[in-house]
């Protein structure tokens, strides 16, 4: 599995847009599954390990998590430790940047990552505040029905579109929100060799001469 664990630098990005002075600033946590981001990348839009500068801006991500609801952001960034290591430039990286690395030690062979975000979920639906969750992952669909069972709160997935499990794509009829890595977010310095549909209003010739 590739990794995503390269220090990433930081870019310019839109300023958040601000909460209305009659309404209370809100709270979205963003669940980052860094190692889901990164193998979807690797595998299925490049089909080879990224280079460093090909990997998600990991800072666009958190200016957008704030930007897109005018919220306050609790960001948040899964880590699998369960060798006793930790890549400690790419943890003071994300420090830097805002995030709270959770690094995960398993017992044995259980999906530590997964089972970290799975519990988060869980208890954010006992909570106030919104949720973006960046991963593909069907693993996680309870979790997420659960949250958008209460019709208060906003859920959304940060992801490749065409790659987004099936279960999860579903839920859009129920108040899921997906926003494309590349497209909405803006996650990226150059284009991705995707082949994927392309809205109308998203489509640019500029990037195809």
């Amino acid at each position: 599995m590739v990794s995503p664990f390269s220090a990433p630098t930081a870019s310019p990005a839109p300023a958040p847009t601000p909460a209305s002075p009659n309404e209370p600033t809100r709270t979205t946590y963003l669940l980052v599954d860094g190692e889901n981001i990164d193998a979807t990348l690797g595998m299925n839009v490049l089909n080879r390990r990224p280079n460093p500068e090909e990997r998600p801006r990991w800072d666009r991500i958190t200016k957008f998590a704030s930007k897109v609801w005018g919220s306050d952001v609790v960001p948040l960034f899964f880590l699998n430790a369960t060798s006793g290591q930790m890549p400690m430039s790419f943890v003071q990286a994300l420090l830097a940047m805002g995030y709270r690395p959770i690094p995960l030690a398993a017992k044995g062979d259980e999906k530590v990552v997964d089972l970290g975000i799975q519990r988060t979920l869980e208890a954010i639906a006992g909570r106030d505040g919104d949720v973006l969750l960046a991963s593909h992952d069907g693993d996680f669909l309870p979790q997420v029905e659960r949250l958008l069972a209460d019709h208060g709160r906003r859920v959304g997935l940060l992801a490749f579109r065409e790659f987004v499990n099936g279960q999860l794509t579903s839920l859009t009829e129920d108040g899921l929100e997906i926003f494309d890595l590349e497209g909405d977010v803006d996650a990226f310095t150059s284009p991705l060799p995707r082949v994927r549909i392309i809205p109308i209003d998203e489509f640019d010739p500029l990037r195809y001469l």
